[in-house]
């Protein structure tokens, strides 16, 4: 719907601008080219939907400068925790996880599961800094109800690397308000995707 509403504005902007255009130019306003409003909105929408779902994700295509780097898919990777547990005096054993990307030419979803929890992005972004592409988000993480005694919900935030053209690897950290911090790296990846952990498994062979 914000998108309908977006384009329909731009197109009336434009329309606008002609109208004024002529009559400046030539002492009346030409209205004829509100007749093709409808029109206009029509085709900018296919094109927009075109671009923004599949054209901007083709192999040339992103290639053009200033096109978002495509990390769409499930991907299969390690999560190492640096948090230490003050009984023991030891970090946890590093971990099997999967990132899923939804990702559109102008819309990013990042979703991580784990064998006891799943985080979600409130806010995410692939964008080109000092000439290295990278993933960023934000989000909230909502243990299993079975672990919910030692791993409170929480909020944090992830930054990758994106390796590659076409992505091969993502790389990064993470933070938490709980005061806990580790990396994560990806470098197995479906163009499927999924809803939990063990759907996420099924895609790799061999996983256990």
């Amino acid at each position: 719907m914000k998108r309908t509403i977006a384009i329909r504005v731009i197109v009336a902007v434009v329309v606008v601008v002609f109208v004024v255009g002529t009559w400046v130019e030539d002492g009346r306003p030409d209205l004829a080219a509100l007749k093709f409003f409808s029109a206009a909105v029509l085709i900018s929408t296919v094109v927009f939907n075109l671009w923004d779902f599949w054209l901007w994700r083709l192999p040339l295509v992103q290639r053009i400068p200033g096109v978002p780097r495509s990390v769409r898919g499930t991907w299969k990777g390690t999560l190492t925790s640096f948090w230490v547990d003050p009984s023991t005096g030891n970090s946890p054993e590093p971990k099997t996880v999967y990132l899923v990307v939804q990702q559109t030419g102008s819309l990013v979803i990042v979703k991580l599961l784990t064998d006891e929890s799943s985080s979600t992005s409130a806010l995410a972004n692939v964008s080109e800094v000092d000439g290295s592409i990278l993933l960023t988000y934000l989000y909230l993480n909502k243990p299993d109800m079975r672990v919910e005694h030692r791993s409170r919900i929480h909020h944090g935030s992830a930054v990758f690397d994106v390796s590659g053209n076409p992505t091969r690897r993502l790389r990064g950290r993470y933070w938490t308000d709980r005061d806990s911090k580790g990396e994560l790296d990806f470098t197995e990846r479906s163009s499927k995707l999924v809803d939990d952990f063990k759907e996420a498994g099924n895609l790799f062979p061999g996983q256990t």
